[in-house]
């Protein structure tokens, strides 16, 4: 086999090509370097910088820029969801993200059990929109809440549920297609007379059938020798399809190809049934090997999942504080299967997994093997999370002298009645190479996937690579299997395809592409007449990491320093889901890429780099990327490496306003803490200027706030004038009676809310303890950080520190109302002071009111209330929300935790009039319309002064904290009678303590 060259185009023809496509497509046209860093990687090992970016309108834009790029004859690749693992959707061509428009679920028939869709669309959109009918569409990989039907198509995508339903290719029914050269049809099965008369039509789909015909004639043979009979067969193209006994079926001889032969602009899908009562039965095994020797039992149940899992990604997260929770529901072994079983009744379901538990319990596979059973839903979806997300989540060594484990040999497939004698040798082979390795994956199918610690950063590393690929893809062919199981070739297994095929088949699947694309214009280099398995490396012996001087301490089990923070991404893409936690709200309410978590670390990366952005903390591209993000954490706690873009944020502003002006937010909103205790001396005066127009509108012209904003009311008097005015708070050792607790009160609950400061107040006296305020105003510098003021923001640590010294390391704890500026003890101040041992100790002393107050042993009074809580992007991502629930079943109420994700209003976030629009588009992808859903006699409860904020903006609602629902109980109000409680004045409230 040849191997490829990249497309080499002159600045002259990529601007006729900008030229014509922006003058031909509706969507959007992106030639500028940012787009092309962004587009650059995937979730690969490999990186190629694209000609440009378009984002079609529509299928029929897709199509004119498919007809653009024809016409001057440079090279074209759809990309979907961008999570491909062997270097598919990167290359040297004009990239077309479908994701963004091109992403219907066109229809539905529930009585043909079809879908026709859109290339853009989520696979999880699919199967929501099926479930609707107790279908599904069976193939769902790891990647199912981000992975497009297009990416799945071109791929062969499989997962976890493909055991009961088979691969991508088993459940297309139909394309609609185009070619490069301009040809645009339906290709599904054919019969012998239908195949005659396409042939003798003509045009160019007549040619491109008769041309197939003429190849399945010749290679018949060949085909039905050479290909392995298992039910994981990746690989290649799919040219069995085409065989008589197989229907002459074209459109699913075209899944697979990865876009190297036409582009999908419809496919017609088939759905199954969709069991609506699921259980979990977890089998623990002495060892991954004894586990898959145990494959013909598992399928004697007949369940609908069988995935394997060994002890290497458990002991990972183990060594780095990860899904303790989670991993304490496993049985006991040092392997286990997770077997799932559907059925349309609990009781059906839970009958066979108690069936196989007793069978596997008995020893009839084995001895010692343990079982557990499980039906509780969100126990099995945090059992489910250790296979989905934990190989990403030890994607980085954390021992130096050690490569990070990689993709580089990812989803092998063989016979699964013969998976312990395959892996036990698989084994062997990476130890005598002297990798390490972690197995996991679809035992039920023979496919499984391995992170090993290859060295690919070195010269030598590489070579001893490329002579492992040889041995691993040999081994896999000495067991009849496939070099891919599920991730397609791509880059990475292309060129040992002839190890698997003989010459024939690979000249046949030579010319099935050249039928379809003759002038090799479609995702050239990728599959056939490939680029080399160590070419277009991303991180290989050419990357060079960059050391920087940064304001923020990047340091982590994982290594120090920024370049290796901005290494955690690893393209995975869970930042893209659409449903389901906090990250990442801007790509939700956009849909860009570059809006997202994974986008905007590849542009730091590629920043770092300086290949393609070559202006480094003054980037633009990256500047702008980051305008968009509302510093939500949710990407620390969410995203399985922990990418903290929020922090990067910070850190780039920091440097980039080096050299820029600030905007005006920053001082009206950046150091809102050093002007609001000034204001709050004329609240009447400053609300009556806030609130009139037309001064108001001049006002916030001035500040940067959106017009549509209400700016909030100062309140008559501050938290500290009313406690001061009552009492003499001294930071002093409490009494023996009463242990004492420092209240640290926020800029927002002192000056804007201190009804909540007073609540807190009074909750934490009556339930015993000594409150007292430091000395001082204290401030956490929490609204610094959204504009870079990393300065200014550690000095104020530095003195907060230095004032709760002697108390924190008294043992006494610190507890706060308001989450995003607790969560700067937690975060922030251990990278501003990461050698101050009093920093540590108030981060580790440091609690949310909730979290204190439910760790009590205090007899809680019963309030008989429907509350609805909205959790705070910081509370979630850095305390969570357990002792929010704790608490409010401790007051014995009714509660519901809303999965809102994030509000949109992110502190100063949505009053900045470049953010409002967005702001709200954030709110109503989740929030605000479940808050219209809620019943009307909810309580609403949120802890955050901007989610308050926000949901008084854009809904009826007229939200409380924590502290004011725990002090309704206390008070022992009913409902009706507590809202007027609530809305008694703040120095009524303190005053009556």
């Amino acid at each position: 086999m040849k191997t490829a060259t990249p497309f080499q185009a002159s600045h002259g023809l990529l601007h006729k090509v900008e030229t014509e496509l922006r003058s031909c497509l509706r969507g959007e046209v992106r030639f500028d370097n940012g787009s092309k860093a962004l587009y650059a990687s995937d979730a690969s090992n490999y990186r190629q910088i694209p000609l440009g970016v378009v984002v079609p309108a529509d299928v029929n834009d897709l199509v004119m820029a498919l007809e653009v790029c024809h016409r001057m004859d440079v090279p074209f690749l759809t990309r979907g969801g961008g999570t491909s693992q062997n270097g598919q959707c990167v290359n040297v061509a004009v990239v077309a993200d479908a994701s963004k428009y091109v992403n219907r679920v066109v229809s539905i028939d529930p009585e043909e059990q079809t879908a026709i869709v859109e290339p853009g669309v989520v696979c999880d959109t699919l199967r929501d929109a099926a479930e609707a009918h107790g279908l599904t569409f069976a193939p769902d990989p790891a990647t199912h809440s981000r992975c497009t039907l297009g990416g799945m198509i071109a791929n062969n995508s499989c997962g976890a549920h493909s055991v009961m339903a088979g691969k991508t290719v088993e459940n297309v029914e139909a394309l609609e297609i185009a070619t490069y050269d301009g040809a645009r049809f339906w290709v599904g099965p054919t019969s012998e007379v239908e195949l005659a008369e396409i042939i003798r039509a003509g045009g160019r789909k007549g040619e491109i059938y008769s041309k197939l015909r003429d190849l399945r004639n010749r290679y018949a043979q060949h085909i039905r020798k050479e290909f392995p009979q298992i039910k994981r067969r990746v690989s290649g193209f799919n040219l069995d399809q085409l065989l008589p006994e197989n229907g002459f079926n074209v459109a699913r001889a075209l899944v697979g190809t990865e876009g190297t032969c036409a582009v999908t602009l419809q496919a017609k899908v088939r759905l199954v049934h969709s069991p609506s009562c699921r259980v979990l039965l977890v089998l623990g095994f002495k060892d991954i090997y004894t586990a898959a020797d145990a494959v013909p039992h598992f399928q004697k149940f007949s369940p609908i999942a069988i995935e394997g899992l060994d002890r290497g990604i458990i002991r990972g997260l183990q060594a780095r504080k990860l899904k303790a929770e989670e991993i304490a529901l496993l049985p006991e072994g040092d392997a286990w299967v997770v077997l799932e079983f559907g059925a349309n009744t609990v009781c059906d379901a839970t009958a066979q997994a108690v069936e196989a538990d007793e069978y596997f319990s008995a020893g009839n596979a084995g001895e010692n093997v343990s079982g557990l059973v499980v039906e509780d839903k969100p126990k099995q979806q945090k059992i489910w999370s250790i296979r989905e997300t934990g190989a990403s989540a030890v994607s980085l060594s954390i021992d130096p002298s050690k490569p990070d484990p990689i993709v580089g040999w990812e989803d092998a497939a063989v016979d699964p009645m013969r998976l312990g004698d395959y892996l036990r040798q698989f084994q062997a082979l990476v130890d005598r190479y002297g990798y390490e390795t972690c197995l996991y994956g679809h035992f039920g199918d023979g496919c499984v996937h391995a992170r090993i610690t290859f060295d690919i950063r070195t010269s030598r590393g590489v070579l001893v690579w490329r002579d492992f690929l040889r041995e691993a893809a040999q081994l896999v062919v000495d067991f009849g299997g496939s070099l891919s199981g599920e991730h397609g070739d791509g880059q990475a297994k292309a060129e040992f395809l002839p190890i698997m095929y003989g010459a024939e088949v690979m000249q046949a699947m030579a010319e099935f592409k050249a039928i379809w694309d003759p002038a090799n214009r479609l995702n050239p280099g990728k599959v056939i007449n490939a680029y080399r398995a160590d070419e277009n490396l991303r991180m290989g012996p050419a990357y060079k990491p960059v050391t920087l001087t940064t304001k923020l301490t990047f340091a982590s089990e994982e290594g120090d320093g920024m370049q290796r923070a901005v290494e955690r991404c690893i393209g995975m893409g869970k930042c893209r889901s659409l449903d389901g936690g906090t990250m990442c709200p801007s790509f939700r309410a956009t849909r860009e890429e570059k809006f997202s978590t994974r986008g905007r670390a590849h542009l730091f990366w590629e920043m770092l780099q300086g290949e393609v952005i070559t202006d480094g903390w003054n980037s633009r591209e990256v500047k702008e990327a980051l305008d968009t993000c509302l510093a939500c954490k949710g990407c620390k706690s969410d995203c399985p490496t922990h990418t903290d873009m929020a922090s990067y944020k910070a850190e780039f502003l920091s440097h980039y306003y080096e050299n820029h002006r600030r905007p005006r937010q920053a001082m009206f909103m950046g150091r809102i803490a050093q002007w609001a205790p000034i204001a709050s001396y004329f609240p009447r005066l400053t609300n009556f200027l806030a609130s009139t127009a037309p001064i108001s509108h001049i006002g916030k012209w001035v500040a940067g706030a959106a017009p549509e904003r209400k700016l909030p009311k100062f309140a008559p008097k501050t938290f500290r004038r009313i406690a001061g005015a009552n009492r003499a708070r001294k930071l002093t050792a409490g009494t023996a009676s009463k242990p004492k607790v420092i209240l640290w009160v926020d800029t927002f609950s002192d000056n804007f809310s201190p009804e909540v400061a007073g609540a807190a107040f009074e909750v934490l006296t009556r339930v015993g303890f000594e409150v007292v305020l430091p000395r001082k105003r204290l401030c956490c510098g929490r609204p610094l950080y959204d504009f870079g003021l990393l300065d200014e923001a550690k000095a104020l640590l530095e003195t907060a520190v230095g004032a709760l010294a002697d108390d924190v390391f008294a043992g006494v704890p610190v507890v706060g109302l308001e989450p995003g500026c607790l969560s700067v003890f937690k975060d922030e101040l251990l990278k501003q002071l990461p050698n101050v041992p009093a920093a540590k100790k108030l981060s580790e002393q440091t609690y949310l009111l909730s979290d204190f107050l439910a760790q009590l042993d205090y007899p809680w009074p019963k309030l008989d209330a429907d509350v609805v809580v909205h959790g705070h992007c910081h509370q979630k991502a850095l305390f969570g929300m357990k002792g929010e629930t704790a608490l409010l079943d401790k007051l014995g109420t009714r509660w519901k935790l809303l999965e809102t994700g994030c509000c949109g209003m992110a502190g100063s976030f949505g009053f900045n009039k470049d953010h409002y629009e967005l702001s709200m588009k954030v709110a109503e992808d989740k929030l605000l319309p479940l808050l219209r859903a809620a019943p009307a006699d909810a309580i609403v409860v949120t802890n955050g002064f901007s989610c308050r904020e926000q949901i008084e903006h854009g809904s009826d609602r007229r939200p409380i904290h924590i502290a004011q629902l725990v002090l309704q109980a206390l008070e022992g109000q009913s409902p009706n009678q507590v809202s007027s409680l609530l809305r008694l004045a703040a120095g009524e409230l303190v005053s009556t303590s």
